[in-house]
């Protein structure tokens, strides 16, 4: 099934080490949830996921394949939107009380500076790294930087694009009469959300009929086909911000949606491939371009995404709102981690390639390490005076 590949980096106020009231600690921990799905959907996609990676070494057994493709066609439904959603939640408080000014300043240096470090400083390691030890191309780093031509490439930061883009977007519409957006102040019920979803579905149907899934817009690394879910996310953010939403959702509402999103996941997706076998249909119907097939993947991807998106915020308000020290550590690590996992997701599956033992039992043991390396060299860098101002 289609899906976007190696995109996933958000940040936001909620990202930083800013104090906040307990009642918000769900945010908190959902932000450290949704950063290990995220080092993990790498690492499914790396040993046989589909989707492409700086470095890959994919099993060929279908029983492997079947499951990977599942969590990471599941993931891509719905942890970049539930990003912008959280990242807009917190933008929408933050520019008043910083002012525009100020906000702008902070926006930049604080999305600019590591949008620069990737793609000059790290995007070429890790290249190297591929281009060295798996590739066998025995030459030094300096001597591959000569002949590398890739220096703007934001990589997994490409959603640090996107969000600083909405947010000077955000700061340029807000500015002219300080507007209001104008929406009801009850919490949305559980069928204006599900209608939400069903419009949704139809407006990525009609934009990847132009935008395909797989299309991308360079140098940014911006999918098209997949920003009218992240737009809606972040506008929604913004709204339930301004007329605290969250708080109005009641529990049995989150295990509703909880339950929409099993029966898409286990009942519905498994339709696509019977679709896709019994009509021998290749797997770029699904990606756009008018056909059928890519409104029946449109309406799985957003209906599903939409489900767990509010099943996640609602049930984490309501059960998950305390935080150990650990989660708490996570959450101040969680930017980091974003900008450094490539570096480790990609070091460990190239040390691997050796091992005899099938890629799929590989990623047993690379996805747990990558996680655990990846939040101990972000919370360590995250001590350091000059980038703990900064990530």
């Amino acid at each position: 099934m289609p899906m976007q590949t190696a995109n996933a980096t958000p940040h936001s106020d909620s990202l930083t080490n800013t104090a906040r009231p307990a009642k918000l600690l769900y945010i908190d921990n959902l932000k450290v949830a949704l950063t290990v799905l995220v080092i993990l959907h790498h690492t499914f996609i790396t040993y046989g996921a589909p989707g492409g990676w700086y470095f890959t070494d994919k099993t060929t057994h279908t029983a492997a394949l079947i499951p990977m493709t599942l969590f990471v066609a599941t993931n891509q439904s719905f942890f970049m939107g539930l990003f912008f959603f959280i990242s807009a939640y917190f933008t929408a408080s933050s520019l008043p009380k910083k002012g525009a000014a100020r906000f702008t300043a902070d926006r930049l240096k604080r999305l600019g500076i590591p949008l620069i470090f990737y793609s000059f400083v790290l995007s070429p390691v890790l290249s190297y790294i591929v281009y060295r030890f798996a590739d066998g191309h025995q030459i030094t780093y300096l001597q591959y930087l000569s002949g590398f031509d890739g220096w703007i490439d934001f990589g997994v930061l490409w959603f640090v694009a996107a969000l600083l883009l909405f947010s000077l977007v955000f700061v340029v519409v807000n500015l002219p009469e300080k507007r209001k957006i104008h929406a009801g102040k009850k919490s949305p019920t559980a069928l204006n959300i599900i209608l939400f979803a069903a419009g949704l579905s139809v407006v990525t149907y009609l934009v990847r009929i132009v935008f395909p899934i797989g299309w991308v817009l360079k140098p940014v690394g911006f999918q098209l086909g997949h920003f009218p879910q992240y737009i809606a996310m972040f506008w929604m953010g913004v709204v339930a911000s301004r007329n605290n939403w969250l708080n109005g959702f009641e529990y049995k509402t989150g295990k509703l949606f909880a339950w929409l999103a099993l029966l898409m996941v286990v009942m519905v997706f498994p339709v696509l491939f019977v679709v896709k076998e019994v009509t021998h249909s290749p797997v770029e119907t699904f990606n756009g371009l008018g056909h059928w097939q890519s409104l029946m993947y449109a309406c799985w991807e957003q209906l599903t995404g939409i489900f767990i998106m509010a099943a996640l915020v609602i049930i984490a308000k309501h059960k998950w709102n305390g935080q150990t020290a650990l989660m708490k550590a996570g959450s101040r690590a969680a930017f980091g981690v974003y900008i450094f996992h490539p570096l480790l997701v990609i070091s460990l599956s190239v040390m691997a390639i050796g091992w005899p033992m099938d890629p799929a039992y590989k990623l047993l043991i690379v996805a747990p390490l990558a996680v655990a390396f990846s939040f101990l060299l972000a919370y360590l860098l995250t001590k350091l005076p000059v980038i703990n101002k900064i990530i």
